[in-house]
């Protein structure tokens, strides 16, 4: 059993935890001409990660998402920490070497610091990208490790992962038969999709993560599904912090990951009249009548949920 979540002061302390770790990348992000040892910076916040993880990877996967798919202000951090958080468990899940998983997890916190900015204003823009940003899009790649270079980043495979990050693999191999540099990119190529599936922008809601994970198993190359596949095995078809429809019409919000991908621990905080459950009730889908219906998107449940309760009663042993 992981980390509990006894009252709303640990709640707001570990959200804070993840806030402050995102701003503080947002900004090295955003500035990175201006921010003074570089590469140490983004060991740090590689560190903190690992750290926040270590203490319970549920209740961080649920603050995550939560975070992620809550607003699209300050997109481009947020999305780099998602994707970092999910390429250290894939490398995890795939027995990636550490000096593998250090260069994969460092390329996801900084593939798109040759756009942070334009990704920002992308994600509160309602129109399609301008021929101006469809050039700065088409070449951040290149010019994200250019800048990654010029900072000091001597890791051939961190730079190589960014400057790959976006180029199509149709070759036969499987996963383990790409070369190193090919193979990282690729799990953080199709991270980076699901990612951007999930989370909210201006032109268009988020895709629910059940969703996004079956584009991306059923996608074109073989290693785009063994990736896809890893990566719910890592979090499930609806990972922590993601609202569900159970079949009985209720509305629950992902607690925790089991064995089984497509049957996770929820708390119901909807009933089905679509009234606000004012105690959470904690609910295991393996149970007959009440499996998962359909996931949910964040934007579909209006109420204010009490997530400390929630993380509480989730974290409790059952």
């Amino acid at each position: 059993m992981g980390l509990i979540v006894k009252n709303e002061g640990e709640y707001e302390d570990l959200l804070g935890l993840w806030s402050d770790l995102e701003s503080g990348l947002a900004v090295v992000l955003t500035h990175p001409d201006s921010v003074q040892e570089f590469a140490q910076r983004i060991h740090q916040y590689d560190r903190w990660l690992q750290d926040l993880l270590q203490q319970d990877t549920d209740v961080s996967l649920y603050l995550l998402f939560q975070l992620a798919t809550k607003s699209p202000v300050g997109y481009s951090a947020s999305h780099a920490l998602v994707c970092a958080v999910l390429c250290d468990l894939i490398a995890a899940h795939l027995a990636l070497p550490r000096a593998q998983r250090d260069s994969l997890v460092r390329a996801a916190l900084t593939m798109n610091v040759a756009m942070t900015v334009l990704q920002d204003e992308m994600a509160t823009q309602r129109g399609r990208p301008t021929r101006e940003q469809q050039i700065t899009i088409n070449e951040h790649p290149t010019k994200g490790a250019q800048i990654l270079e010029s900072k000091g980043i001597s890791d051939t495979l961190w730079l190589e992962v960014v400057r790959q990050h976006h180029q199509e693999d149709n070759s036969a191999q499987t996963l383990s038969q790409l070369p190193p540099q090919r193979r990282l990119a690729h799990i953080l190529q199709v991270v980076d999709r699901y990612a951007a599936m999930i989370s909210p922008r201006e032109s268009r809601e988020g895709q629910s993560a059940a969703d996004s994970a079956r584009n991306l198993i059923q996608g074109a190359s073989e290693h785009s599904g063994a990736v896809g596949q890893a990566l719910v095995q890592m979090v499930g078809f609806c990972p922590p912090g993601t609202f569900v429809q159970l079949e009985d019409g209720r509305v629950a919000i992902v607690t925790r990951r089991t064995p089984q991908a497509n049957q996770p621990d929820v708390v119901v905080v909807i009933d089905a009249q679509g009234r606000l459950v004012r105690t959470p009730v904690r609910h295991a889908t393996s149970g007959p009548g009440a499996g998962i219906a359909s996931a949910l998107l964040a934007s579909a449940v209006r109420e204010r949920i009490n997530h400390h309760l929630v993380l509480q009663l989730g974290s409790t042993e059952a």
